[in-house]
């Protein structure tokens, strides 16, 4: 297992993630998995033994039931191995107008929440679960700042922003002098390059990690979904999981094409493993949250680690994903070539030929 730094700062992150939306199968997320405690226990140490160090969840996940099954499972010195990480923005249990959002008063009281469904004193990574336009950056980042500063929460990350999202928090934090954002969780794969226009080349400019969820894009990438096939039964796509988007078939089935091709000419290598694979040579990425109904996927997953790709296979999986260059980028291609920065060839440079 390989370990990566996270972002600009000291702490170093197995390049793979256990991630735990599966764990509780409560109410939509029961369309996911449904892994109970002695479940997550097995999952975990399957992870242990594998080199991997990082877990991920969030209060959401199965109303907090997620949290809960962990903080159960993280017994017998499994907690003090593990960088623990959670999210918060969403309401998880009451309703009411202010249990939701980034404020003071969500961020402080979810906080206090998860810790106990953890049974932990501290969580390790805490990321903003998604973008709040209404509550005042000065007032999140203060939130997050008294929490480090009390040692409930080690880092802050951010998970779903824009673009102009995360340099507006990284500029308010620098200009407060508050604690500043060292990852960023993002949906990026072979179907949904999106996040190199603006996400990627943030990440590689102001030192964030990229910590990627639903790598294997919901199992559309898992070699499962075939052109011409009948969909598989029990995934989350046949109970009508909906993320991510396909917003043209015919693309994905042609990168699945691909990632079949490579793998059956490879010894023991499935094609969800070589499409993880490619996501661990891009720019700024720190690690994948990979996540398993069963112990089967995960152990396939886990040996995504192993899986090294040639120039060759990394050059034929790029040209049946690439995106195109959406404007300015086309001109800055054309124009300012001689120019470019680490940064901006995160995007352009696979198009300079």
């Amino acid at each position: 297992m390989e370990y990566r730094l996270l972002g600009r700062s000291g702490l170093k992150i197995s390049m793979l993630t256990l991630g735990t939306m599966t764990f509780g199968g409560q109410g939509a997320f029961a369309k996911t998995g449904n892994t109970d405690m002695q479940g997550a226990q097995r999952q975990i140490d399957m992870c242990l033994d594998a080199g991997v160090n990082s877990i991920d969840t969030a209060d959401i996940y199965s109303a907090g039931m997620s949290e809960e099954i962990i903080g159960e499972a993280l017994t017998e010195g499994r907690r003090e191995k593990l960088i623990l990480g959670t999210k918060v923005r969403f309401p998880t249990g009451s309703k009411g107008p202010n249990e939701r959002g980034l404020s003071r008063h969500h961020i402080v009281r979810a906080c206090e929440d998860s810790l106990k469904r953890l049974r932990t004193d501290h969580i390790d990574l805490y990321w903003c679960h998604e973008w709040d336009g209404l509550t005042p950056l000065e007032e999140t980042l203060a939130a997050f700042d008294d929490l480090t500063r009390s040692g409930k929460i080690g880092y802050v990350a951010v998970s779903n922003f824009s673009g102009w999202h995360v340099m507006k928090m990284i500029a308010t934090a620098e200009r407060e002098g508050l604690i500043r954002p060292v990852a960023q969780q993002i949906h990026y794969t072979l179907q949904a390059r999106e996040a190199e226009y603006e996400l990627l080349p943030i990440g590689v400019d102001q030192g964030l990690g990229s910590v990627i969820w639903s790598p294997l894009a919901g199992g559309l990438l898992s070699g499962k979904y075939r052109r011409g096939k009948p969909e598989p039964e029990g995934t989350r796509k046949a109970a009508n999981w909906n993320e991510p988007p396909v917003r043209d078939v015919e693309a994905l089935y042609n990168i699945v094409e691909a990632l079949v091709e490579i793998a059956e000419n490879r010894e023991n290598t499935s094609p969800a493993q070589v499409a993880l694979a490619w996501l661990l040579t891009r720019p700024s990425v720190s690690s994948l949250v990979i996540g398993a109904r069963n112990e089967e996927q995960l152990a396939a997953n886990l040996d995504a680690a192993q899986t090294i790709l040639s120039t060759e296979e990394v050059s034929k999986l790029e040209a049946v994903s690439r995106p195109p260059l959406l404007y300015p980028y086309w001109h800055q291609l054309d124009s300012a070539s001689d120019r470019l920065s680490a940064a901006d060839l995160a995007l352009i440079g696979p198009h300079l030929g």
